[in-house]
């Protein structure tokens, strides 16, 4: 098995020994260059443990030898695309983002940026959390097992105002939601 640990870490903006300390107990930037370049074993003790710190799921650290992964190849800058000095595994942003159900919305008509075909990954949050949502899309559940879905605009107590894409739409408001899901991510196919 490979392990993903350097790749994860570097896309975090960590070094080893952020990660080091990151770690409960904490632990030397020595180990956690030993566990990442494999000389040093990875157990599942140390999974949990790298995982935890770096706020991931502990099988986004492994992958099979066999099993081919996405690669970022290239950056797209200002005057066009750029060769990596060298290719590392491509992560999702769900995957690097932590706790809270991920969920997926399925667009099936044209509103505001979102185009039919397209999926918009959310993941859950409490609401009261919703303030880190604020000019986010998000889903929220109403009653009868329905849904409203738009731009968070608004947050007083238990009421959130969230603007339906699309012109002319007025502002739903929202009392007391069980929870709240913030887009993360679309995917689009070409």
């Amino acid at each position: 098995m490979i392990n993903r640990i350097r790749g994860i870490r570097k896309q975090k903006g960590m070094t080893l020994a952020d990660l080091a300390e990151a770690c409960v107990p904490p632990t030397t930037p020595q180990t956690v260059g030993r566990l990442e370049t494999g000389m040093r074993n990875l157990s599942l003790n140390w999974m949990e443990r790298i995982a935890a710190a770096l706020d991931v799921d502990p099988e986004m650290l492994v992958r099979s030898e066999k099993a081919g992964h996405p690669q970022v190849v290239a950056t797209l800058v200002k005057d066009g695309a750029e060769a990596l000095a060298a290719t590392r595994d491509a992560i999702p942003s769900t995957d690097l983002a932590g706790d809270g159900v991920l969920m997926v919305l399925d667009i099936d008509y044209p509103h505001g940026e979102y185009r039919p075909g397209d999926q918009l990954w959310l993941r859950q949050l409490d609401p009261d959390q919703a303030g880190r949502a604020i000019n986010r899309d998000v889903l929220v559940p109403r009653k009868g097992g329905r849904f409203v879905f738009g731009r968070l605009i608004d947050r007083q107590g238990d009421l959130l105002g969230i603007l339906p894409p699309g012109q002319g739409q007025k502002q739903d408001v929202i009392k007391d939601a069980p929870w709240i899901a913030v887009a993360e991510m679309l995917v689009r196919t070409l």
